[in-house]
């Protein structure tokens, strides 16, 4: 039997989480590793495990990988969920590359000052109601189909239910003139791998609080 991928991160969302939740909807079991420390990280760099001296890094496959888009195309090509040919790859790479500036942006606001964190904020909100979310909408209007792309569940679908929920965590009801969006929450969160991970007691991280974001700190040096 091949070894469980095994995470290695510090205990909290980060880069990580669209690992874990592409891993959690393909329905593969994982372990974690978790750097608690800086001399964790340390241990892992000065080992050579890290390619770029960053993480995250995923044990799979014989392989140490690197770089979190390279992690994420690994695993949707190998579970599946990255279309059935260029076309349909080249429109979820599309839509997760939106889904990801979106969530970088959500991903920065408990790093701002309190001078900015408002106007970060306002800007998320801003943006993902008129720059981003209408694209989902639309596509979802004009094909009418369940899924972003081929009509079958991929990696687009998977980081979009993923970016709405942290969207929703700015602003709870930031989908109420989004009434495909709505549908389409409703119907992915029902997948029954990923509604496993959206159960209590699953691998899915919190909300970084301000506790989580000072270990990080001194993990990191930032």
């Amino acid at each position: 039997m091949a070894a469980k991928p095994k995470l290695h991160y510090p205990k909290g969302r980060g880069k990580m989480e669209s690992i874990r939740w592409l891993l959690a909807a393909a329905g593969v079991e994982f372990d974690e590793q978790f750097i608690e420390k800086k001399e964790d990280l340390e241990k892992i760099r000065n080992d050579g495990s890290l390619l770029f001296q960053q993480v995250p890094m995923v044990e799979i496959d014989g392989m140490k990988m690197v770089q979190t888009r390279a992690i994420l195309s690994y695993i949707a090509a190998k579970y599946n969920l990255y279309g059935k040919d260029l076309k349909e790859r080249a429109w979820i790479d599309m839509y997760v590359e939106g889904t990801t500036d979106l969530m970088g942006m959500i991903m920065s606001l408990p790093l701002q000052t309190a001078e900015t964190k408002d106007k970060h904020l306002a800007l998320i909100i801003e943006r993902a109601t008129t720059r981003y979310f209408p694209v989902y909408e639309k596509a979802f209007k004009t094909h009418g189909q369940d899924y972003l792309v081929g009509n079958k569940l991929s990696w687009a679908d998977i980081q979009l239910l993923e970016a709405i929920l942290m969207a929703e965590e700015c602003k709870a009801d930031i989908l109420s003139a989004f009434p495909q969006l709505q549908a389409f929450k409703g119907r992915i969160s029902n997948v029954p791998t990923i509604k496993k991970f959206l159960q209590p007691g699953s691998k899915r991280k919190p909300r970084p609080d301000e506790k989580y974001i000072a270990e990080m700190r001194k993990i990191f040096n930032f």
